[in-house]
């Protein structure tokens, strides 16, 4: 199983020192993956329900807390690195602008050398759609229609699309991805809505703050979605973090036996100075050797 880790691209510790040691250490210890989230804009009061908390809260984040933009904060730790994949987890494409979102994740993709994995959602803070002045409603569909203008930038030499919320007329686009025919594209989310949206146009799910217990519920229900799409799990990179559940080295056997095929940890180092140490002991408890 690989094992891969969250980068903190949070204010203040996200500084350029620590993201180009925390890139380097990972690399240098064996972990085969880094992971970022994406938020544009953090609010100090929010009504929206934050869907892996009790009480509806963003755990640890406060309004000042404000995240670094994912793939400028990749591409950072891309020219620190040569080997380790640079992920998303997750971009929240139907608040973006699906061409420029595109060009960012095909630009991280040439500039690191094909490193780069795609995990996408369609969020969930409604105050953050309103103030980037995009629909909360039907998001679902938007992402979906976005998607497709990715794979038509990516992989099409001249790329045109009709859709109800995006237009391409003979457009080109260009470098494309190293990846052919694109970087692999993963979707979070653990709704039914969401896991059709891994089996019909994702190439992986990514599940967020599991126990093996609520993750065997979750991959049971995907693998009766993918069934019915002419699909099976073993076709997708499942990709399964614990988040702040509680974990260990000891439950990686039972991931693995579910069909989960990367198991990403939160690593939270304070400062650049503790980087070392606490990769050297999370590397120790889930068999990490570089």
């Amino acid at each position: 199983m690989k094992k891969g880790l969250f980068l903190a691209t949070i204010n203040p510790i996200a500084t350029p020192e620590y993201i180009t040691a925390f890139a380097r250490a990972a690399e240098e210890r064996g972990f085969e993956s880094l992971w970022v989230g994406e938020h544009a804009l953090l609010f100090d009061e929010y009504e929206s329900a934050y869907p892996y908390s009790a009480d509806g809260k963003l755990i640890g984040l406060t309004g000042e807390s404000g995240m670094l933009d994912p793939f400028m904060a990749l591409g950072w730790a891309a020219a620190a690195t040569r080997e380790i994949k640079l992920a998303t987890g997750i971009c929240i494409l139907p608040q973006r602008n699906p061409v420029y979102t595109a060009k960012e994740a095909a630009t991280l993709d040439w500039l690191s050398g094909g490193r780069t994995i795609l995990g996408l959602g369609i969020g969930w803070l409604e105050e953050e759609f309103r103030n980037v002045g995009v629909p909360f409603a039907r998001r679902g569909a938007r992402c979906a229609e976005y998607v497709e203008v990715l794979k038509r930038l990516w992989c099409d030499p001249v790329s045109n699309f009709e859709g109800e919320f995006h237009h391409l007329a003979g457009a080109r686009f260009y470098p494309k991805p190293i990846q052919q025919p694109h970087p692999p594209i993963l979707f979070g989310g653990e709704s039914d809505a969401a896991l059709r949206r891994v089996a019909t146009l994702g190439d992986g799910w990514f599940g967020f703050n599991h126990t093996p217990e609520s993750a065997a519920k979750c991959l049971g229900r995907l693998d009766a979605i993918l069934e019915a799409e002419g699909r099976r799990l073993a076709d997708l990179d499942i990709s399964l973090s614990p988040y702040l559940q509680p974990s260990s080295g000891a439950d990686l056997p039972r991931f693995e036996e579910l069909g989960v095929d990367r198991f990403v940890i939160l690593a939270m180092a304070p400062s650049v100075e503790a980087i070392p140490s606490t990769l050297d002991g999370v590397a120790k408890e889930y068999g990490v050797s570089g």
